[in-house]
């Protein structure tokens, strides 16, 4: 048996798992926690990737291995391979004025936002990755002049995996590359021009390697697979096919689907991303997602499976009532300063029941506005494969088509991320043409009438909301 080992370094925990390489049979799997927050010393990332693997009996009889990671967290080291600063991650919005300049650079408005899609097929928000470059430039320019380099999350984690070589050795891959702002998908290709206009001056960046290019190697001798961005892996761990769009519930929920043709969208509501095989991956994304229901439940003082029962005791659309789920600010729609909202209260709607409807559909018309983004470009979706800690909900998979309008296949709960990391490393080991075909559980399939009016008066209550974040 050839073991391959995949790794999901997210921002909630590191999980790793070990499989088989030619069937995909789970030997063995570790987990370890991460810390709280939106800026995280990547030590703290190393830590919890040594605990995981310990505890997935070590990777020493692996014969690849590949690191999946949260995308976009903006890793400065300096011209020793030390780390300048804690890494700010996606979700910290505190570069949302960056973005803001960086459109400007390109000479504003709808004119700057075409100009990045034109370069590198994604308008400046603050999750990507130089407009962190860009206030760590303004903000702090002591540590700004220390910085030799810049990377990501999991191309930090695969060079620390290869012994951290020197600054000139990491590497990436196109996935994870294409939610930087400063490498273009349809070239395939960096762009130094923006990096320099977004930092002021170069920085080494990694090495941006092909599906199955060799990141380094083990202590063992191991390949090192080339890695990629979280949704990208979780596509291929799902085993997605054609048409399917995956829809992920996490920390952050995302939209995506693999596609012949790099998306051009000047709103910024579609990114050009890469997939791991060559293609592309036109993906939206939220900031709220399964958190929505952490807060409702937090708030009903119930637990996850009380809450789902009291969503499905209320009528869809909850008799009007709509929450908006901007608890953290918002990234698509590019609303940073934003928070949520609650409407429609009556003393009808004032109940344990109506909220926590409203909680769950307003976390999915937000993923169906995504939805529609991708149909508009070109996306063909002809189901939803439903995957993330959301998923679990019952109330969630069971609404979630009458949104979606599209039958829904929810897999069995898994890694798919670390599994999607897995594969890849399999598709190193194996050096095959194609990824390996892995058999997998039979999905539960949903199916409803969809119910326009719930999307209709969610659209009106997002059109409301004020930014007007607290300071």
């Amino acid at each position: 048996m050839t073991l391959v080992a995949g790794i999901d370094s997210s921002t909630q925990s590191c999980k790793v798992v070990v499989r088989d390489a030619e069937s995909g049979e789970l030997v063995r799997q570790g987990r370890a926690a991460h810390p709280d927050g939106t800026e995280v010393h990547p030590d703290a990332w190393w830590a919890a990737l040594g605990e995981a693997i310990d505890q997935a009996g070590g990777l020493d009889d692996v014969a690849a291995a590949s690191v999946a990671g949260q995308q976009h967290g903006m890793v400065t080291l300096d011209e020793a391979g030390e780390v300048v600063r804690p890494a700010l991650l996606w979700n910290d919005t505190r570069s949302a004025g960056a973005a803001a300049e960086l459109i400007d650079d390109l000479g504003g408005g709808d004119a700057g936002r075409q100009a990045w899609v034109d370069a590198v097929g994604i308008v400046p928000v603050a999750s990507f990755t130089l407009t962190k470059l860009r206030w760590l430039a303004r903000t702090e320019p002591d540590n700004a002049a220390r910085a030799a380099a810049v990377c990501l999350p999991h191309d930090w984690l695969t060079w620390k995996l290869a012994g951290a070589p020197g600054i000139d050795a990491v590497k990436t891959d196109r996935s994870d590359a294409s939610g930087t702002l400063y490498w273009s998908a349809a070239a395939d290709a960096y762009r130094p021009d923006l990096l320099e206009l977004g930092f002021g001056r170069a920085l080494i960046t990694p090495e941006v390697l092909g599906p199955t290019g060799r990141a380094g190697s083990l202590p063992s001798g191991a390949a090192l697979g080339p890695g990629a961005g979280d949704n990208a892996a979780a596509g291929l761990g799902a085993g997605a096919l054609p048409g399917d769009v995956v829809i992920s519930i996490g920390t952050s929920g995302t939209v995506f689907v693999s596609a012949d043709v790099a998306p051009k969208d000047p709103s910024g509501t579609v990114a050009g991303f890469a997939d791991t095989t060559g293609r592309f991956l036109p993906i939206v994304v939220t900031l709220n997602a399964a958190r929505v229901l952490d807060a409702a439940a937090k708030l009903l003082g119930v637990g996850h499976d009380e809450l789902s029962a009291l969503a499905l005791s209320a009528p869809a659309g909850a008799d009007g009532l709509v929450l908006v789920p901007y608890l953290e600010g918002e990234r698509t729609p590019n609303r940073p300063d934003a928070t949520g909202a609650i409407h429609g209260l009556t003393l009808r709607t004032s109940d344990p029941a109506h909220l926590a409807r409203a909680a769950v559909e307003g976390m999915l018309c937000a993923l169906a506005d995504g939805l529609d983004a991708l149909v508009r470009h070109g996306a063909q979706a002809r189901r939803v494969v439903l995957v993330g800690g959301g998923a679990r909900s019952e109330a969630v998979r069971r609404i979630a088509p009458a949104l979606f309008g599209l039958p829904v296949l929810v897999p069995p709960p898994g890694e798919y991320v670390a599994d999607g990391a897995a594969r890849q490393a399999a598709w190193v080991a194996l050096g095959s043409d194609t990824p390996p075909t892995w058999a997998s559980a039979t999905p539960e399939v949903y199916e409803d009438t969809p119910v326009p009016l719930i999307r209709e008066q969610y659209a009106a209550a997002r059109d409301a909301v004020i930014d007007r974040r607290p300071t």
